[in-house]
């Protein structure tokens, strides 16, 4: 029977989101968990999973659309169904002409693959193509045209076989063209100064962002702890690990260890500030900030100090694969009391970060650099690194966050400590 499809409360308390591309298309059967469309957050893309088989009937909103959570974009027919079924269930759920409806006349389908109404043909020019969800996508990121691949399987619809089998005989790759909407949007320039200068449309993750550290910089109280880690000790055994694993470990790894090992031996600074209480956390998850082509990440390694050093590394680096692909889930995002922000390998050797709300701490890394010092009177060359504590003052006092960073200090110039 004909459904209307809405738009999902994909993220808490969101009030609406953007659809960003149809990955079923009209007329194209699925099935129970196919992914029917890629739905873009202020911080992740979420695919929009089939809670049952169905077929595409007709799209009610195009590529690149910001829509209102619960607002219908799509319905869903049965075979059989027909133009007059697709009316009706969109007459009786009250559903209106809306914002982002796709060009008219509007997509229709009527898929009883033995007949087609004639309301829903289209132009004897055009053929319709019939591709797996995963097909589409793949032919899309690997910038291939799925009008060149022989479809094999029911009613010539193109399977990943057919997409391996054409790749393996040709090249068959074609330049992309310029994409439209609120991401891909030509530049604008000035008329009367078009040489000067481009406008690059924001998205909606750099608006999210945009708004995120205004509210943060503006509305909680931070203030700045600073620490030199001696580093020789841990660069040692940081290249003893890499010779003898296959496992390559990180010094960002090290430190997001060594950051949940100072949470050990202080717990009490693994809190964040609600209104109603200080919230403390019996285990230490912690963000890990990644930057990415639309902007910055933050996904959340749960539970470090019950993960080995590898698994940390393992885990980083699957979430940082993910964040630079947009294919974080918004789970992943959510959560924790704590960030690091490590630019030194940008050789950037100070900065402050602003707390990412609702934590109440973040740490700024910097570069480790050889540096002359004077340790027990004794001028010595040593390799030190600058790190920064960004914290809220309404969660943690001054002699806690310092009682923290002497704590992280410790772990990390003796990092042996950071194992056990």
């Amino acid at each position: 029977m004909a459904s209307v499809l809405r738009m999902p409360a994909v993220l808490a308390n969101s009030t609406e989101a953007i659809l960003q591309t149809w990955l079923v298309q009209v007329g194209e059967p699925f099935q129970l968990g196919d992914e029917l469309a890629e739905i873009e957050t202020e911080k992740a893309i979420v695919e929009l999973a089939a809670d049952e088989p169905g077929i595409m009937g007709r799209h009610l909103i195009g590529s690149g659309t910001a829509v209102e959570v619960g607002l219908p974009i799509a319905v869903i027919i049965s075979e059989g169904e027909t133009a007059d079924d697709i009316e009706t269930v969109l007459q009786s759920s009250g559903v209106q002409k809306q914002r982002g409806d796709s060009a008219s006349p509007p997509e229709i389908a009527v898929i009883s693959r033995e007949s087609i109404d004639p309301a829903a043909t289209e132009p004897p020019h055009h053929q319709r193509l019939f591709v797996s969800p995963l097909v589409r996508r793949l032919a899309r990121d690997g910038n291939v045209d799925p009008s060149a691949i022989t479809g094999t399987g029911p009613n010539g619809r193109i399977v990943r076989r057919d997409l391996d089998s054409w790749l393996a005989n040709t090249s068959g790759r074609i330049e992309p063209t310029t994409p439209h909407g609120p991401y891909g949007s030509k530049p604008r320039t000035s008329a009367a100064t078009q040489s000067d200068f481009e406008d690059v449309p924001h998205t909606a993750m750099r608006r999210a962002i945009a708004r995120r550290l205004a509210e943060s910089k503006s509305s909680v109280p931070h203030f700045y702890v600073t620490t030199d880690c001696r580093v020789d000790r841990l660069l040692d055994m940081r290249a003893e690990i890499n010779n003898a694993s296959e496992t390559k470990i990180s010094v960002n790894d090290m430190i997001v260890k060594a950051a949940a090992a100072a949470f050990a031996k202080v717990p009490e600074a693994n809190v964040i500030w609600t209104d109603a209480a200080l919230r403390r956390f019996h285990r230490v998850d912690i963000s890990v900030a990644i930057s990415t082509d639309k902007g910055l990440l933050t996904p959340v390694v749960r539970d470090v100090g019950s993960l080995s050093l590898s698994a940390v590394s393992a885990t980083i680096g699957e979430l940082a694969g993910r964040a630079r692909a947009g294919r974080l889930r918004q789970e992943e995002l959510e959560g924790g009391s704590f960030s690091v922000s490590n630019l030194g390998m940008y050789g950037t050797k100070e900065f402050t970060a602003i707390l990412n709300p609702p934590h109440s701490g973040i740490l700024a890394v910097g570069a480790a650099q050889q540096q002359v010092i004077v340790s027990d009177g004794e001028i010595e060359i040593a390799t030190v690194m600058r790190c920064t504590l960004s914290a809220d003052h309404r969660a943690i006092d001054g002699a806690l966050a310092a009682r923290w960073l002497e704590a992280f200090t410790t772990l990390i110039e003796h990092p042996a400590a950071i194992l056990v």
